[in-house]
């Protein structure tokens, strides 16, 4: 099987995207005093439409990248790149945000309960709806999809559900938090090592061939679909990156550049939404689930696609993922940041809001127990969604 040709891999499209990204974000910086709250209405509308445009234009140059390095590193290692890329950042600014002035205690809480909403209802619920109308149903791998959740009921139950039973004032006391971080730090690094190593195999999509000298899942058998992708991966991972190191290191790069301005500009956008929204009367929370919303933009447009491509495992590796990244690295890096500035880090939900997060578990947990995602769970999932931003308005 021959390679796919290695010229041309920065094209100008994708110098346009990154200039246009930072050219924003630097814009931005210079009109900043003009944008203060409170902002004329017609600047603030206009500075609003031209940030998301910016930011959806950048989003699917990000979406370029993370397919190719999908396709030329395979499943998992190709999910990863994308999910840890977008996680990472959004985690530095978190922490930034709470390293800076003023009184964020409840950042963390916010920002992550928004993701999990988002990811885990209103993406992955329009992923099974579109994914499901068009192939009749999603056939993942369920080990490797049972992991996830897995994960994310004991790292959803550390980070929001213990503060509010054994904390104080919903945070952990000093005696909770260090064995709390050790635990999660601890079982997402487990849980990174057993995905890119030994089970491997129960991240890729059913039937899916396996690189050289891993097995194939048990009963799996090769669909046509994966048998006449060209790009498919034939040997392990190292033999992929040693052969194709030119080509990785430069995507990985140009995905780095492309996908920190559209977290930048999101995280500056808030102050424009707040004021926005303030104007509309509309619930503070709104505006961190937007902020989460766009951040993770670039991963619900592949996801999406992925869908409509009937890879299903690959709308969970990038979706569960994110998820268990997002909670595996936030938690441990603000318990840690309150611990080294004094600051009290309220992670404890409200009743209304950890029942919808059990909710949420509880439907993924059926969701993907049964042999087919359907049209069907994707609708339960969306409705789940609604009813979230139902509480958000009450």
């Amino acid at each position: 099987m021959s390679r796919p040709p290695r010229t041309g891999l920065v094209g100008p499209t994708d110098i346009g995207r990154i200039v246009l990204g930072w050219g924003a974000f630097g814009i931005l910086l210079l009109i900043h005093p003009l944008i203060e709250a409170p902002a004329p209405a017609p600047v603030l509308i206009v500075a609003l439409g031209a940030i998301i445009a910016v930011i959806i234009v950048c989003a699917f140059g990000v979406v370029k990248q993370a397919e190719a390095l999908a396709h030329r590193l395979g499943d998992p290692y190709g999910s990863l790149v994308l999910t840890l890329s977008i996680v990472l950042i959004e985690v530095i600014l978190i922490s930034a945000v709470m390293l800076g002035p003023g009184e964020h205690g409840t950042i963390a809480r916010d920002s992550v309960m928004a993701v999990a909403m988002i990811i885990l209802n209103l993406v992955i619920g329009l992923c099974l709806l579109l994914g499901g109308i068009r192939h009749r149903g999603l056939t993942h791998n369920r080990t490797g999809t049972s992991a996830y959740l897995a994960m994310l009921v004991v790292l959803g139950t550390l980070a929001f559900g213990l503060p509010a039973l054994i904390g104080e004032g919903g945070s952990y006391t000093l005696g909770q938090a260090i064995p709390v971080i050790v635990l999660t730090l601890g079982l997402y690094a487990f849980f990174l090592s057993r995905q890119m190593g030994a089970q491997a195999a129960d991240f890729i999509e059913v039937g899916e061939r396996m690189p050289v000298g891993e097995r194939m899942p048990v009963g799996g058998r090769m669909s046509a679909r994966t048998a006449a992708r060209s790009e498919a991966p034939t040997g392990g991972i190292r033999a992929v990156l040693r052969e194709n190191r030119r080509e990785v290191v430069t995507r990985l790069v140009l995905l780095v550049v492309t996908v920190v301005p559209i977290v930048l500009l999101s995280h500056d956008m808030a102050a424009l939404l707040d004021n926005g929204l303030g104007r509309l009367g509309a619930p503070p929370a709104l505006a961190g689930v937007l902020i989460a919303a766009i951040v993770f933009l670039p991963e619900s447009i592949t996801s999406v696609r992925a869908a409509l491509g009937g890879e299903a495992q690959r709308v969970s590796n990038l979706c569960h993922g994110a998820l268990v990244s997002t909670v595996g690295l936030t938690i441990p890096a603000v318990l840690i940041i309150g611990m080294a500035t004094g600051q009290t880090v309220v992670l404890a939900e409200s009743p209304a809001n950890l029942l919808m997060l059990g909710v949420t578990l509880l439907l993924s947990v059926t969701t993907f127990g049964a042999k087919r995602a359907t049209a069907m769970h994707g609708a339960a999932h969306l409705v789940t969604f609604a009813a979230y931003v139902l509480i958000l308005f009450s």
